[in-house]
């Protein structure tokens, strides 16, 4: 019986609701200091002096660093691709230049004193002009990097250099729409802050040895991003990722204070630990989205739309990061799942004085899919016809996969149309026409929007590999290895459901383990939705010659030649073809195999895929919208999200709920904003618009399986999915409701503030 495609419940739940997690919070010698960092409440200024001698004598105060201190030098961007003069000292030196900037670290016994003691640390700043705006960065009337001598940090030109070229792009459009718009910044709030432990010990060899435990999303990463600043070897350094309370894509790549963290355990002798608080989180862990965008379509006035012209400009924070090379994958996904003739894709990724922008929960896809999906809305609405009409006369059909669109992405599979008619096959679609209709002529009700989304994304666009393995113990439990990192996506379900669906062991008898570099021999993490379709494509290969490996064993046991063993996956055993009541257990086979041989019975792969996959889905919201206070709820929320075989449909649904969220979250109220001198306005939970099931309606999720052929799974990724999907379907809904109005475009968040002005504008 097959264990693949089943609802089985997460191994992982039972221990994280009864005894707790294993959190670095609550891990770790009980001798470690606590580091505290002092941060600029400054979003630009020159740093005139730091006085730490006022912490002389505070009681708990065992140091205090800055970056002279401990030796810290500016090192460039990590990403060649950007601009290298822009560099960046893990404790500030000369300038700082975001609110939250991290200066100097206090280390003290306990963490009371730490916070005590960082306010006694004394900073002279001189102020210097801000920019917050990326438009202003544009403009390089203020340099954050004056070496650099530019505010520009990563570019992609457009093919389109004069008026001419563009005459000639829209060459045959009857009707061409343009229109700025916005895709707002972000903060990922993940329920678990950053968080670091650093213990340093003496190799056998008289070497020092670093082990740090961290919340992170890529063990291995971190690892190599410390054992690179630190002077290492990799076998200096083990990187324990215990348990982690969310990561959003947040959470994948090396922070300043986890490595201050390990400098300052190296130079004290002793363990030092930190622990964010919330407000360092909103002000410390990477942001996401934050880009602007000029387009244009244009097409036929039957609804073909021919041709497409974006300008991203990208807001990439004080320091450039992965977010200011996110317009790198937008730019692959341009062109949505439209099979639209010409795409011309350009983008500026700037510096601004706020928190640095990095990946979060779809890092690139949901900007470009908000983007396409958006003027195809637009442009339904300026010829007049149905949106999902028009949707459905421009996506790429089924029998074009594989397909490589204009701007060069190699699409797996697709059946976009198929989607959408799986959401109408719940819904009564005409009948909600009428009743927006009947809503119009009746001022004493709400009125109604319906707004679709219909969209593709890249999972791994980077065409990752993974590492997996697999051992089976002489008791007949089995362990696997994976290289990917869980951080609440049920991974331990899933690899465990791969593993025991080939080798038939039990479900409960395989165990799953991650995030540690000395146990594990290498990995990408998990980001870019990747981890089943090459991390459970990994222990599936490995799966396959661990059987090939055992079938050698089980066939000496069993006296026969290998060509005639077969694997009954049903009860777990080996036995000769046609002679089932004679056989031999994995218990029986792995304990023959090590007597053999002393060490563990396993095999290893690694799973290298040929590409990314494409999954996609559509998404109808609908949408009420108060006349007098411009307050909007989300009544109904349909999502098809196909991410090709589904190894368990519980966990799939899981990823899509919470995807939907987060994507209606952001076009309702999440934005973090700043004011002209760089402060940040929402750098809290009571200022910062974090969606909870108030706002939310119970989602209405249909399943539909379209297989990949990039991995023997069939699987594509679905974490991020939800999100793509839901905000420009919400977005397009509001503006929807108002389009009897003359209505065209309302940015998001569409706020309750932003619908009324917006209301009263056009009546």
């Amino acid at each position: 019986m097959s264990i693949l495609g089943t609802e089985v419940k997460r191994v992982e739940d039972p221990e994280l609701l009864t005894t707790g997690g294993r959190f670095i919070e609550n891990l770790g010698p009980p001798d470690a200091l606590f580091a505290t960092f002092v941060r600029s409440p400054m979003a630009h200024a020159e740093i005139r002096s730091i006085d730490t001698s006022a912490t002389g004598g505070e009681p708990g105060v065992v140091a205090v660093f800055t970056a002279d201190d401990l030796g810290l030098a500016p090192t460039p961007p990590s990403l060649g691709m950007l601009n290298q003069d822009m560099t960046r000292t893990w404790l500030a030196t000369d300038r700082v230049r975001f609110v939250g900037d991290p200066v100097a670290v206090v280390i003290t016994t306990t963490r009371e004193a730490g916070v005590d003691a960082a306010e006694l640390v004394d900073v002279e700043y001189e102020p210097l002009p801000v920019v917050v705006a990326p438009a202003e960065a544009a403009t390089e009337q203020t340099l954050l990097f004056p070496q650099a001598g530019t505010n520009i940090a990563f570019t992609i030109p457009s093919a389109i250099t004069d008026e001419n070229d563009e005459a000639e792009f829209f060459a045959g459009c009857d009707v061409t729409v343009s229109l700025q718009f916005r895709n707002q910044r972000l903060a990922p709030c993940p329920l678990e802050g950053r968080a670091a432990l650093a213990q340093w010990d003496t190799t056998s060899d008289g070497r020092d040895h670093l082990t740090q435990w961290s919340t992170t999303q890529n063990a291995h990463a971190t690892r190599d991003t410390l054992v690179k600043a630190l002077e290492l070897e990799p076998d200096q350094v083990r990187v324990i990722c215990p348990d982690v309370g969310g990561g959003f894509g947040a959470k994948n790549g090396g922070y300043p204070e986890h490595l201050i963290t390990a400098l300052a355990a190296r130079r004290l002798g002793q363990p030092v630990r930190w622990h964010e608080t919330r407000s360092e989180s909103m002000l410390g862990l990477v942001h996401g989205r934050a880009c602007d965008f000029t387009a244009t379509i244009g097409g036929s006035g039957d609804g073909r739309v021919l041709a497409y012209r974006v300008h991203v400009l990208q807001d990439g924070g004080a320091y450039p990061t992965m977010g200011s090379l996110l317009p790198f994958i937008s730019r692959t996904v341009a062109s949505g799942p439209y099979d639209i003739a010409k795409v011309d894709f350009s983008a500026t990724s700037v510096v601004t004085n706020t928190v640095p922008v990095g990946a979060y929960r779809g890092a690139g896809r949901p900007e470009a899919a908000a983007a396409v999906d958006r003027m195809v809305d637009r442009f339904a609405a300026e010829i007049g016809m149905d949106a999902v009409e028009v949707r459905r006369r421009n996506l790429i059909p089924p029998e074009a996969f594989p397909h490589t669109t204009p701007t060069g992405a190699d699409m797996d599979t697709g059946e976009y149309n198929k989607a959408i008619d799986a959401v109408l096959g719940v819904v009564d679609y005409d009948g909600l026409r009428a009743e927006q209709e009947a809503r119009r002529l009746d001022p004493s009700r709400p009125l109604l929007g319906l707004g679709w989304s219909v969209y593709v994304e890249i999972a791994n666009p980077l065409k990752s590999s993974e590492f997996g393995s697999i051992e089976v113990r002489p008791d007949g439990s089995a362990l696997v290895l994976t290289g990917s990192s869980a951080h609440g996506q049920g991974h331990h379900t899933a690899f465990a459901q791969v593993a025991a669906e080939l080798t038939g062991i039990p479900f409960d008898r395989i165990e799953v383990h991650h995030g540690d570099t000395d146990e594990v021999a290498r990995g990408g993490g998990t980001g870019g939705s990747k981890s089943l379709q090459i991390g459970g494509s990994a222990v599936f290969q490995a799966s396959e010659a661990l059987i090939e490996r055992a079938t050698q064993v089980a066939a000496t046991l069993l006296e026969a030649n290998p060509a005639d063993v077969v694997l009954d996956v049903d009860s777990g055993v080996f036995h000769v073809t046609g002679t089932p009541a004679v056989s031999a257990s994995w218990a029986e086979v792995a304990a023959r195999a090590t007597e053999d041989d002393s060490r563990p019975f396993l095999a290893i792969a690694d799973f290298d895929p040929p590409g990314p996959t494409f999954p996609f889905g559509a998404h109808l919201s609908v949408v009420e919208v108060d006349r007098e206070t411009g307050e909007v709820t989300v009544v109904r929320h349909i999502s098809c999200d196909d991410c090709g075989v589904m190894a368990n449909p519980m966990l799939v649904e899981g990823q899509v709920h919470g995807g939907v969220a987060s994507g209606i979250a952001q076009a309702l109220m999440e934005e973090f904003a700043y004011d002209d001198d760089g402060n940040p306005l929402t750098g809290n939970f009571m200022s910062y618009g974090l969606v909870s099931a108030a706002e939310l309606p119970s989602f209405e999720r249909v399943a539909m399986e379209t297989p990949t052929p990039r991995n023997p799974l069939g699987a594509k990724g679905i974490g991020e999915s939800g999100t793509i999907g839901a905000t420009p379907a919400v977005q397009h809904a509001v503006i929807d409701a108002l389009a009897h109005l003359g209505v065209r475009h309302i940015d998001i968040p569409v706020t309750s503030e932003r619908v009324w002005q917006t209301i009263n504008a056009a009546i």
